[in-house]
């Protein structure tokens, strides 16, 4: 069992070349790979039966939100796209958005609300779905209307009756966003391809569209932040209408709140704390809203300690053993990889690998000269590198054996690891925080610098 939970892929169980492919060619950029994350995680065992009840509880009108901490190499983003996974095959709509001072701050939900849908994925679509999402919306409008009893020559009226209808609630906050879909299907019903792309990027809260399309949609201005929240409201009635059991939505890396200026991060903190009093509310039906961080953020001073209620909220007890965690929980977290896990996670990798190999040769040779042995001493070389941090270690981990190690068994037929490879780390390997962990420790006292005299 891996640092997931997670044990081997089910025995039998078919992989698709492409899938392996998408898997392995993701390992080897040294990224998470967007989806076949059951490959590589079959079920996450303690946190899958609280998913699924919540995901059950979002379906059915609910919302929840989820906190996820773990330190750097945990596998935070593994989780949340495993999470999205599992949501899209109950028909969830997923979007993972990182949280960023300059790009995406958190406590400016007109840019969250932007991101959101440029990062909008549902099982049939990928990114920037919000479009095929409206479409399948009033053909499901165009259904309905139909099933009631309008004819075809009565469809656009009656479909702006039931638009009207199922919108009656956003409006009463964002009437912008029922006027913008009215727009957008009247473009698309006079063949205007241009304008109605253009509206549809203003539903998207994108700034800048052109006045002549807001004005022929009957909408002024760009979004703004209060604007945002009818706006995600209004999208998860049309995700609902549509057919989707609601939407997933991750906001990835909030750690990067500590460093921020003061004023923006009470600021982003206290928009935090607030969502959550929504979430909780109601105002949200058909959100699951999941944040990670780390624990410095959650117990640190320049993270969710500063803001008392925002602490109260996301108080969660993590004295007990690791255990006995509530999967429940507002707050859980995830372990650190161990030496033992690591080479566990490898070995699924490898035989992953083996499995699509370019002949049976090479997986039999990649099974024997990568056996277990082996990735177990790949593991302690590239922890030790890492200044024996082995819980940071995966990421980087993966990329050398896929990249340096698997890659070359499979195409050379006399390459042996142990005899022909030694683990280097450049520092284009390396993201900051691996350079800093590689980096040598500062000296204790003046007698250990050495002095090139």
């Amino acid at each position: 069992m891996n640092a997931f939970g997670s044990s081997a892929p089910r025995p039998g169980a078919p992989v698709g070349a492409v899938r392996r492919r998408a898997v392995v060619e993701a390992l080897r950029r040294g990224a998470v790979p967007e989806n076949g994350l059951d490959l590589l995680a079959t079920g996450l065992g303690r946190f899958e039966q609280a998913v699924d009840e919540e995901l059950d509880t979002v379906s059915v009108g609910g919302s929840v939100f989820k906190a996820v901490r773990g330190e750097y190499g945990s596998g935070k983003t593994f989780f949340t796209r495993w999470l999205g996974e599992r949501a899209k095959r109950r028909t969830f709509a997923v979007a993972e958005v990182q949280v960023s001072e300059t790009e995406t701050p958190l406590h400016k939900l007109e840019t969250v609300y932007r991101r959101l849908t440029e990062r909008l994925t549902t099982a049939s679509f990928p990114p920037r779905a919000l479009r095929p999402v409206v479409d399948a919306w009033f053909y499901a409008l165009e259904e309905d209307a139909l099933a009631d009893g309008a004819a075809e020559s009565e469809l656009p009226p009656a479909v702006d009756r039931l638009l009207t209808a199922r919108l009656a609630e956003v409006s009463r906050q964002a009437p912008a966003f029922a006027t913008a879909l009215r727009g957008y299907k009247q473009s698309l019903d006079a063949g205007d391809e241009a304008t109605a792309a253009a509206v549809m990027a203003w539903l998207g809260g994108q700034p800048h569209v052109a006045a002549a399309a807001r004005r022929s949609a009957g909408v002024r201005g760009d979004l703004d932040h209060f604007g945002a929240f009818g706006f995600l409201q209004g999208l998860l009635t049309v995700l609902k209408d549509a057919g989707h059991a609601g939407l997933v939505l991750v906001l990835d890396e909030v750690e990067t709140l500590q460093r921020v200026r003061s004023d923006a991060r009470d600021k982003a903190l206290n928009a935090l704390r607030q969502r959550i009093d929504e979430v909780h509310s109601g105002r949200f039906p058909g959100l699951y809203l999941v944040i990670t961080g780390t624990p410095a953020f959650y117990d640190g001073q320049q993270g969710v300690q500063r803001l008392a209620p925002l602490a109260q909220r996301l108080a969660t007890d993590f004295t007990t053993d690791p255990r006995f965690d509530n999967p429940r929980a507002v707050q859980i977290r995830l372990p650190g990889f161990t030496e033992e896990s690591l080479t566990g996670l490898g070995a699924i990798i490898r035989d992953l690998y083996a499995d699509g190999a370019s002949s049976p040769g090479s997986a039999e040779r990649i099974k024997r000269l990568a056996d277990d042995t082996y990735l177990g001493d790949l593991a302690r070389a590239v922890g030790g590198a890492l200044g024996g941090k082995v819980g940071v270690a995966p990421r980087l981990y993966l990329k050398k054996l896929v990249g340096d190690v698997l890659d070359r068994i499979d195409q050379f037929d006399d390459f042996d690891p142990r005899t022909h490879y030694r683990l280097t780390l450049g520092s284009d390997d390396l993201t900051a925080t691996e350079r800093n962990l590689a980096a040598p420790p500062a000296a204790a006292s003046a007698d250990d610098l050495e002095l090139d005299l």
